[in-house]
Formats: C-alpha cells, structure tokens, sequence
C-alpha cells in the first residue's frame, strides 16, 4: 500500500541492483525476494549476477530482467565495460551495489554519466581487497544505505570507515509469503519424538568466525542437563570454514552431546525447518541484518541472539528477542534453560516478534524505502 502510494507520487526509475554471488546467504535471499516483488511495487529492476550459485535458477525464474555475467579478475576492465554497456542501453538512473568490490565495478561503469550510485552495507568486509575497495568507493556513492542505526559505529570501530560520512537507514526486507511451511516436520527426519525440544542456529561457517557457533555449543551441556529431551539443530554451509566446522563437531565430541547435536548443512527448506524449531539461536561476533532472525520472528518463533549492536536492532534493543552476551556460553546456557522451561514466556515473545517483523521487515516496507530513497537521488 505504502509503495503504491509512493509509486503514484514519483517518476519512474529504472534501477540496476548487482550481485557477485547466487549462493545462499542473507543478502542473496533479501534480494531475490526484491526480485520476486519489484514489478507488483513499481520498481523498475535490472538484476546483475558476476557469479553464480545454488539460487541461480530461482533468480531467473524471479519475474525480474536477469542478466548473468562473470568477473574474473578483482578488478575487471571487461566487466566495466559490458556494465557500461547495460547501463547507457537500459537507461538506468540508479545503480546499487552491496558488495565494495561490486561498487568499485560499477563506480568505473557509470564515470563521467549521471547515474546515481548507491551502496548497501551488510556488514564487516573480511580481506584486503574489500577493505581497500571499501574506502576508496564509500566516499563516491551518491548514498550510503546501513540496516540499522547501530551499524555505522560498528563499521567505524571495526573497519575504520570515515564516521562522518551520512548514511540512510533502510532494514532488510523479507517476503513473508515464502515463508510457508510444507509442512514437513523436522522431528520426524530426525527420528525424534514430537514432543522433544529442538532448538536451532541457520547460519553458515565462516573462517572470519563472524559466527560463533562455538559458543553454542559450549552451553548446550548445561541446557542439556536440565531438558534430557532438548535437541539443537546447526543449519548451514561449512564449505568456507571446513577447520571452524570440525572445531564445533569436535566440541560436541569432547563434551559427549554429539548425538544430541545435529549438523544439516546447507538447507533450500529453511522455512520447515524454522518451523519445526521451539526456539531460534543466532550467537554472532558480528553482523549486518540478518534475514534469519526476521524470517524465525515471522513465522512466530521465538529468538535468542547475541547482544552486539545490529542485533539490537533487529531485536529492538531486546524488547521482541532475549538477548545474551556476545560470547559467553554461560550466559546463554543460563537464557536457554529460563526460555525452554517457560511455555509462556515463549509464547508470547514469539507473538510480539511476529507482530514487530511483519510491520518491520516486510518487503513491501524495503521496496518503498528503496523507493523514497531513489527519488530523493534523481530530481
């Protein structure tokens, strides 16, 4: 509604959004439900894609304009060049990047044209080249869009970006009607019983350890002792982090709750397995907005999260998720016991966080701030 109205009240701008991955993560999935919701909210998207992964087919089957290239050099003059080419053919107004190295590209694509440049900031770049690509584009995008207001002093404090520079706040956006579940329960291919407690984390391994699933895995001994039903589901890829993934097996093993811990890899039915979870777990050293924790809080499940700045706003300030202290298993272990013995509780957090998520974090709230946002950008 809110970005139909906005729709009748601003010009038509073409817009051109650009990925160097289709793999699974938090900013392909927000982005691919962009893709699957622009043209019912009047945005005019080109979708790029410089590489490829396991959401390649479900991009070109989005209903947005895919356009698949590849880039095979950090910085690549040929890849400027047919972006260049897309750019001045399409006539687009905007260009939005969500990567530094990506900006970089198309900075160089649209030099010198009236194109209008737009950087979201998911996060921590990890790397030399990101950091390096970072600082020279930050100052050269027409705006500069962070998922909440907490991140751009976590940005300043851990990858030294100028804290004077101005920022946009727009939160991530999800599709809440992806989030139908088919109604396969997870207890049942697990060979639990209904009505054991599963509680679960959807987050891939990273070698920057950006995730700490160390840490849960640490306090579920305790949360073990207490629910001799309790099970504790890992979701995601461990193909960037082999090392870190076998720490945690490992953990597991020296603390013999191997067979209560369950490693499930990369998962295209996160839905159903959200689901069929009693409660949520993100435990993070760091973080951008993380569709996870919209994604749980939509379907109505509560979350526990590390207590780090962008969670804090995901969560806002603790008042829809129970917050721990980044790190301290103690501390988790002591939230998880309190949460998984009260049903009410429970309950009713996972109530209020639906309610905050679906007036928060819908898709159609991100289009129509991305909307406001390229409006103010081309006058």
């Amino acid at each position: 509604m809110v970005a139909a109205a906005l729709r009748r009240l601003l010009p038509l701008i073409k817009v051109l959004h650009i990925l160097d991955s289709l793999n699974r993560g938090g900013a392909e999935t927000m982005e691919l439900d962009l893709c699957r919701n622009a043209k019912a909210n009047g945005l005019d998207l080109t979708f790029v894609a410089t590489g490829g992964g396991d959401l390649e087919k479900e991009f070109r089957d989005s209903g947005a304009d895919f356009i698949r290239l590849s880039r095979r050099l950090p910085i690549d003059l040929s890849l400027v060049s047919r972006l260049r080419r897309i750019i001045e053919e399409r006539e687009i107004d905007v260009v939005h990047s969500h990567q530094p190295v990506e900006a970089l590209h198309l900075y160089l694509a649209t030099r010198g044209s009236g194109v209008k440049r737009v950087l979201t900031l998911h996060g921590v770049y990890a790397g030399t080249k990101n950091d390096l690509a970072l600082k020279f584009v930050l100052p050269r995008m027409d705006a500069r869009v962070v998922l909440g207001r907490h991140l751009p002093a976590w940005l300043a404090q851990e990858q030294s970006i100028d804290a004077n520079l101005s920022f946009v706040v727009i939160n991530n956006g999800v599709d809440s009607a992806r989030l139908a579940s088919t109604g396969r329960p997870l207890r049942t291919e697990l060979g639990l019983a209904q009505d054991a407690t599963l509680l679960g984390m959807v987050a891939n391994f990273y070698a920057d350890r950006r995730k700490d699933q160390l840490t849960v895995c640490k306090a579920l001994p305790q949360l073990f002792a207490r629910d001799a039903a309790a099970q504790f589901v890992f979701v995601g890829s461990s193909d960037g982090a082999p090392h870190l993934f076998d720490e945690v097996v490992d953990c597991c093993r020296q603390q013999c709750i191997s067979d209560r811990v369950h490693f499930l890899g990369k998962r295209a039915d996160i839905p159903d397995v959200l689901s069929s979870l009693d409660a949520f777990v993100l435990s993070s050293r760091w973080e951008g907005s993380p569709i996870a924790v919209m994604e749980a809080m939509m379907i109505g499940i509560p979350v526990v999260l590390s207590d780090i700045g962008p969670l804090k706003d995901v969560s806002s300030d603790g008042k829809y998720a129970v917050l721990f202290r980044s790190g301290d298993q103690q501390d988790l272990a002591s939230k998880l016991i309190q949460l998984v013995k009260d049903a009410e509780s429970r309950s009713r957090l996972a109530v209020l966080a639906r309610q905050w998520a679906m007036s928060t974090f819908s898709i159609e709230a991100h289009i129509a701030s991305l909307l406001k946002l390229y409006g103010s950008l081309v006058k």
